[in-house]
């Protein structure tokens, strides 16, 4: 199994999309890129922790690829919105790639270029892609939250 990081807006929307998908083992809604250790939602919808809202997915690689994961994640937000998806604003839903090896950051740099050469966004791509750093599980009320209130999708 491997992990893939992804920050897309709302990490339920994104949580969904990616549970659903075939080759995805799980997936837990979580914060990373900031500086504070184990932040609460409070703290991290503040903009003072640095965090974004993320989804850390486990995937089996023989079933999906890297790269199926990142057309799902282009294809799951706008990516051209600056710290912000629809009505959510704030540094702590921007669109960011977290990578956890070489491999997935040239992939990852490699698919923002093409997805910037396909002429398909509004406007200009702002998604960062940075290395992995820690991960902190987001409160139990945020896992699975479309599932765990029968909804069949959760927009931005």
């Amino acid at each position: 199994m491997e992990k893939a990081t992804f920050g897309a807006g709302c990490f339920w929307h994104v949580e969904h999309v990616f549970r659903e998908t075939d080759g995805v083992v799980s997936t837990r809604a979580g914060y990373m890129g900031g500086s504070k250790e184990n932040p609460t939602y409070e703290e991290v919808c503040s903009r003072t922790t640095g965090h974004a809202e993320v989804v850390e997915v486990t995937f089996d690689p023989d079933r999906i690829s890297y790269d199926e994961l990142l057309r799902i994640f282009w294809d799951c937000h706008d990516p051209t919105q600056l710290n912000r998806q629809g009505a959510d604003v704030g540094s702590n839903y921007r669109s960011i790639i977290f990578c956890h090896t070489t491999e997935q950051e040239d992939r990852a740099k490699a698919s923002l270029a093409g997805e910037e050469e396909s002429g398909s966004h509004s406007g200009p791509i702002v998604t960062e892609i940075t290395r992995s750093g820690a991960f902190w599980k987001a409160e139990e009320y945020h896992q699975q939250y479309c599932a765990k209130h029968g909804l069949s999708s959760c927009s931005f």
